[in-house]
């Protein structure tokens, strides 16, 4: 079945929901979400969303973190788009009826995160992203303009490959005319037809064994834009949160968020001794990859399985009021946080790489605009300060929806794509070979692609990842495509781009630090 809209958005976080509802007064959107639209990385955002709001703050401050953070491989551009275009995204979210907490005055009650030289970060209790998440779902759906297809699965972004084009990789004459999408309940693959779409897919963790992603997390988008031979970059640079809960077994992780180290959360190993100042002078509230590094140099070295975060010493009324969410989920495991230690290890938590955007959040491939965790802008550079994530999402959707709108009336619908075809095709002998290959993966990267790299590492993940690649293409070439197929096929795809581009980087920056490469090369 063929569908056809103005606007083609693939993923249901901030970046894809607000892009919606900035551009569905001008033509018929469709959402295309892999589950429901509560399941999205922005759902599970604890922290807050970071913006200039009071007068002792101000955008060079912000900006000046933000470039301390990224390691001087951030896009300076990027960062001052997104840091003075925020203040009115923030009244935007406020108008969709997102409710951020405020003090007694009436002011918003700002939070301070590691990285960060104010109080800068408006925030809902300890559920920030889910509040953002619910009050856009609320004004999606009652949006006459826009169409959710909640259970379906984008498997391939529809270019001049399917009409037979030889289109050479990082041509500026490729085009995206819509994409592929399975109907999950039924597995018919449709065609959606589109002028414009948007990649708003989210990130990665679940090429890693332990992460605090969703399951859906698996690198759709950008695994469909780079076989399609779109631009991708700085896949290198994977944020390992320093904080999530250790409980194994727990898939994803539950957060901890790093608001509770800015509300005076200080780490400890196991038996007691705070750490931190061993290793940067802004003790717990040094930047993440400084602390998650920190983190696995003590685990390590004293050959123990996770570290603790002490708010003990703090109000517990107050704490309890401040983080709900955390005090309720530890509670269930027996861990009282006004009166115990919290059991904390590093995980994949978020790309700073991704789809390669212009300022418009437009992509190398025409037609096709990616924004949020997907999307490579150059805010972040080689570590993202804490909480620029939302903000940057609907920065650059909006963005992305305003530009969208200058083009649309240009584009045509592309008539003569092909059905998908599936001819020759079986079901896989067993569906054991798509889920142990997915949790080697996860072991691959995990134990050789982690916090702590070298070159030895990284060929020994290569080498493994290579094998992978053949049999799980292979599988692809002469099954019935999945959901678990595709997923499997994409975590590779956004892992060989990861180590790939961590083989090419000959120095330790930011979040990708080798022990082959101490030093960081001179910034040109």
């Amino acid at each position: 079945m063929v569908q056809k809209f103005d606007f083609l958005v693939i993923g249901s976080g901030i970046a894809g929901m607000s892009f919606a509802l900035k551009v569905a007064d001008k033509g018929k959107v469709a959402i295309i979400c892999k589950t429901s639209l509560e399941d999205a990385n922005t759902f599970y955002a604890q922290g807050g969303v970071a913006s200039v709001t009071k007068p002792i703050d101000d955008f060079e401050k912000h900006i000046h973190d933000t470039l301390i953070a990224g390691d001087g491989h951030c896009n300076r551009s990027a960062v001052e788009k997104v840091i003075t275009e925020a203040p009115a995204q923030i009244n935007e979210l406020i108008n969709w009826g997102v409710n951020f907490d405020k003090d007694a005055e009436g002011n918003f009650d700002l939070h301070k995160e590691g990285g960060h030289s104010e109080f800068r970060i408006l925030h809902h209790k300890d559920n920030t992203g889910a509040e953002i998440q619910e009050s856009l779902i609320k004004a999606i759906n009652e949006h006459p303009n826009i169409t959710v297809f909640d259970h379906h699965f984008a498997i391939e972004i529809l270019t001049q490959h399917h009409l037979g084009d030889n289109v050479t990789r990082h041509t500026e004459n490729s085009e995206c005319y819509g994409a592929y999408v399975m109907e999950l309940r039924t597995r018919k693959i449709h065609t959606f037809l589109a002028k414009v779409t948007l990649m708003a897919t989210g990130g990665i963790g679940n090429a890693y064994l332990t992460t605090t992603n969703p399951l859906v997390a698996t690198g759709d988008g950008i695994a469909m834009v780079y076989r399609a031979k779109g631009l991708v970059k700085d896949m290198e640079f994977v944020q390992f949160h320093p904080t999530a809960l250790y409980h194994p077994g727990d898939r994803p992780s539950f957060l901890i968020t790093e608001a509770m180290r800015g509300y005076g959360g200080v780490l400890k190993t196991m038996n007691g001794k705070e750490f931190m100042q061993k290793y940067d002078e802004r003790k717990s509230l040094a930047p993440r990859d400084i602390v998650a590094r920190s983190i696995d140099s003590e685990m390590k070295n004293r050959g123990e399985d996770h570290v603790y975060l002490d708010v003990t010493h703090k109000d517990a009324e107050l704490t309890k009021k401040h983080f709900p969410n955390i005090y309720e989920k530890c509670l269930s495991l027996g861990i009282d946080i006004t009166k115990d230690y919290i059991p904390v290890v590093p995980a994949a938590h978020y790309l700073c790489g991704g789809i390669q955007v212009d300022e418009h959040a437009h992509s190398s491939i025409k037609r096709l605009y990616a924004a949020g965790e997907c999307a490579c802008t150059g805010l972040h550079g080689a570590n993202r300060l804490a909480s620029n994530s939302l903000i940057e999402a609907i920065v650059y959707a909006d963005a992305a929806a305003k530009d969208a709108l200058k083009q649309i009336e240009k584009c045509e619908y592309k008539e003569n794509i092909p059905n998908w075809n599936d001819a020759g095709t079986s079901s896989p002998e067993e569906m054991v070979l798509i889920t142990q290959s997915t949790k080697e993966v996860g072991q691959i990267m995990s134990t050789y692609v982690g916090i702590v790299r070298s070159n030895l590492r990284l060929k020994r993940a290569f080498d493994r990842l290579d094998i992978l690649y053949v049999e799980t293409e292979n599988l692809f070439v002469r099954s019935v495509v999945s959901k678990e197929l595709c997923e499997l096929r994409n975590i590779i795809n956004v892992a060989y781009l990861v180590i790939r581009q961590a083989m090419e980087r000959k120095e330790s920056r930011g979040l990708h630090y080798t022990l082959d490469y101490s030093e960081k090369n001179e910034i040109k």
